[in-house]
């Protein structure tokens, strides 16, 4: 089973945006460590408790602090950026980190409407040009653009030795084909959603066309997990995040609060539900009950790769959670 990390840099009530910025450091360190085989940075902008909003920034500092690992964004929000920008940016990483560089390729805003107006002019009609996009940034990864193509003279430079990984990143069946059109691998984002991805995964692995990008289907789930060494314990520390995405819910959660100041926040009968429906989503445990459910996945999803994301209120016991999933996981 490979495992990766997603990291969305998130700010503890205890910490600055600076602090959280080096903990993600520090935990892309101990991933190299632990045995994981990718860590990705998530582009978000203007929301609170979360401090990343230039992956391509972080990336460079994390790639300098590691040797191995491979790196790379989660994701690129293509409707705000022109491909060509978005491709030099990558060349110079994979310049720079050889064999270690993947673009996770996303449409979400990352944000409020507000800050997307602020990021970017016509972002929904942006969205709706994708698959251009898509083949646009593919092709300047490639320098490959027919001779009659108004960009076939320039390069987006430096051209590394080995281009980028590209990934389709999205949690419906429009992104899984745009994935299998272009032969791309595929991460669905099973902690955004609410839907059974088997039928997705499905139609990407039915439609895949293989290309220079992907000789054959592959397929990582990102899923929200918290393991401590007890489960009492990893259900203490889940309670924050929680109530920190109700507090989200509500206009509040500035940042992820203490799981002293998560008990204290009451709840309305409906929160309670949303919580639970929440907490559903996630898999949280002990080691065993962790790789029972990762294995369950694993089996009814056929997956090649499960990404992990951890939010605590400690850099501890997040550090701790990963370390434990990594034990316990990495050697089947």
């Amino acid at each position: 089973m490979k495992l990766s990390i997603l990291d969305q840099s998130p700010i503890s009530s205890n910490q600055s945006a600076k602090d959280a910025l080096n903990e993600s450091i520090n935990l892309a360190k101990a991933a190299e460590q632990y045995g994981f085989t990718r860590f990705w940075i998530a582009e978000h902008h203007d929301l609170p408790g979360l401090a990343c909003s230039a992956p391509e920034i972080m990336l460079s500092l994390i790639g300098a602090n590691t040797k191995q690992i491979c790196i790379g964004s989660g994701a690129v929000l293509l409707p705000h950026y022109k491909p060509y920008k978005v491709a030099e940016t990558y060349n110079m990483l994979a310049t720079l980190f050889p064999n270690r560089i993947d673009i996770g390729i996303g449409r979400s805003p990352g944000g409020s409407a507000e800050a997307t107006n602020a990021l970017s002019d016509n972002f929904l009609q942006q969205v709706f040009k994708m698959d251009d996009l898509v083949d646009e940034l593919l092709h300047f990864l490639k320098s490959d653009f027919p001779a009659d193509h108004q960009f076939s003279k320039i390069k987006a430079s430096p051209v590394p030795q080995t281009s980028p990984n590209p990934w389709m990143l999205g949690t419906s069946e429009k992104s899984a084909i745009l994935a299998a059109k272009n032969g791309l691998a595929y991460a669905f984002g099973q902690f955004m959603s609410d839907i059974d991805p088997s039928s997705i995964i499905e139609q990407y692995r039915k439609n895949f066309q293989r290309n220079n990008f992907g000789e054959s289907p592959e397929v990582l789930l990102t899923v929200p997990v918290i393991c401590a060494k007890t489960s009492e314990k990893a259900e203490e520390i889940a309670w924050s995040s929680l109530i920190w995405q109700i507090q989200q819910n509500r206009g509040e959660g500035q940042k992820v609060p203490s799981i002293e100041e998560a008990k204290n926040v009451r709840l309305s009968d409906k929160e309670k539900e949303q919580l639970m429906k929440l907490k559903q989503k996630m898999i949280i445990g002990n080691p065993q009950e962790v790789k029972y459910a990762l294995t369950e996945m694993q089996s009814k999803y056929k997956v090649e790769e499960f990404m992990i994301l951890t939010i605590t209120h400690s850099p501890e016991d997040r550090m701790e959670s990963y370390r434990l999933i990594a034990e316990n996981n990495l050697s089947m």
